[in-house]
């Protein structure tokens, strides 16, 4: 089982989270690539204690919205949007190389992550990206998602993935943020939903529901308070499970 963390999300003198902790803890690093957040000495620090940990590199995707940290909706023309992501991989690819490693798969963060994951002609946006720029690189994603089915049909790869930290709908969405129970802060509940979506494939949702969950990364946030401790947590419970945590970006090359 991957364990994967939202990195380098600060931008100029503004920090977020403690991003040389979490790289110490998690298997793949999704890395910002500075339209929702990020900048390029961020990436390529990031990148580069990545790269000296053993840490599979993923080009973290958004919205062009700093402001907002790409958590608000934006209905993109297709065109733009498939080449804003473009620029993004290519972006974080030449901080990769110098570090001496490169962009191992793609994620869509925020709102772009949920939009894809319902939007038809978002979904088709991210894959023509990901087509363009390598059709070997895969996409992780919810599964079951539009994104997930669109990237299947059209031969990419995809990883499904978990949330610990997040609630969920009965139909396998993520609960919206403007929920209060759209986030899980409770250790010992989140350590417990990490171990059953990767032993069992399924999540409890919101309405007490199980809900499949199939999924081969699970993702925690690291602009949460308590990230860094959260991580190990989740990462000492999987081993406890008897479940090897490791990059599934490594085990496609």
């Amino acid at each position: 089982m991957d364990l994967n963390a939202d990195l380098g999300e600060g931008f100029g003198a503004w920090k977020l989270g403690d991003d040389d902790a979490l790289l110490d803890v998690v298997t793949s690093a999704n890395v910002a690539c500075g339209f929702h957040a990020g900048d390029p000495s961020t990436m390529h620090r990031v990148c580069r204690t990545a790269v000296a940990k053993g840490v599979a590199i993923g080009a973290q995707v958004g919205y062009r919205d700093l402001a907002g940290f790409g958590r608000r909706r934006i209905d993109y023309d297709h065109d733009e949007l498939r080449d804003d992501i473009l620029y993004q991989i290519g972006a974080l690819e030449a901080f990769c190389r110098a570090a001496g490693d490169r962009v191992r798969y793609v994620k869509p963060h925020g709102a772009l992550y949920n939009t894809a994951a319902v939007d038809p002609g978002q979904a088709s946006a991210v894959v023509d990206a990901v087509l363009a720029y390598d059709p070997a690189l895969p996409v992780l994603c919810q599964p079951g998602s539009e994104l997930a089915g669109q990237a299947l049909h059209r031969g990419l790869t995809v990883v499904g993935e978990g949330f610990a930290d997040r609630g969920y709908l009965p139909d396998g969405r993520l609960v919206p943020r403007s929920r209060p129970d759209a986030l899980v802060h409770e250790p010992g509940q989140v350590v417990q939903r990490a171990v059953r979506m990767a032993a069992d494939g399924s999540v409890t949702a919101a309405d007490g529901s199980a809900v499949p969950c199939p999924v081969r990364s699970i993702c925690l946030h690291g602009d949460t308070p308590g990230a860094v401790e959260l991580a190990r947590a989740v990462r000492d419970g999987l081993r406890a499970a008897g479940l090897e945590v490791r990059p599934f970006a490594f085990a496609l090359a």
